[in-house]
């Protein structure tokens, strides 16, 4: 029986979320599986990939093939490295130690380009906001001058009439004190 590392989709229509089994090749996408391994969500930014990372490599050493996703997927949380460095143990070409020393520095390294990324994207976010808080002011700011610029005129044209009223009052008064 052909065993094959794959995903099968979960979630709702365009909000997919996959778990990753192990199944039989000839199993439907979505139906029978021997062993669920993990789960992989596209949708957040990096994609949360949760991983039992013993039993795939269990599994990859057993035998089963990942589909090209999956191989992505497991690249990235460093299975098949891991599974790379002990065929070497295996032939002959390094130590278990010299093995283990060189996944751990594969781990660090890929652990802090992804830290570096989520740091670039909560800065990105950041930056977002402030030039969103930087444009609403600026239409504010504008808004609240036209405002000003109204009520000037309303002002404007309300003191006129009580000015000429006032000089016209005036002009009565003169006229009846002659």
């Amino acid at each position: 029986m052909p065993v094959k590392i794959r995903l099968s989709r979960q979630g709702r229509k365009k909000l997919p979320f996959y778990h990753i089994v192990v199944a039989d090749s000839r199993a439907p996408r979505d139906g029978r599986f021997i062993e669920r391994i993990g789960s992989y969500n596209p949708i957040t930014n990096p994609a949360t990939i949760e991983l039992n990372f013993d039993r795939a490599l269990d599994w990859l050493q057993k035998g089963a093939q990942p589909t090209e996703t999956c191989r992505a997927i497991l690249s990235y949380r460093g299975v098949m490295i891991k599974k790379h460095l002990l065929e070497g143990v295996k032939k002959g070409a390094l130590t278990l130690d010299q093995a283990e020393v060189k996944f751990q520095a594969w781990i660090t390294d890929k652990d802090s380009k992804i830290q570096a990324k989520k740091d670039s994207l909560v800065k990105g976010k950041r930056d977002d906001m402030k030039q969103r808080i930087e444009a609403e002011n600026k239409v504010k700011e504008a808004r609240a001058q036209e405002i000003a610029k109204k009520r000037a005129a309303e002002a404007a044209k309300e003191a006129k009439p009580k000015a000429e009223e006032a000089s016209e009052g005036a002009a009565e008064g003169e006229t009846a004190e002659a």
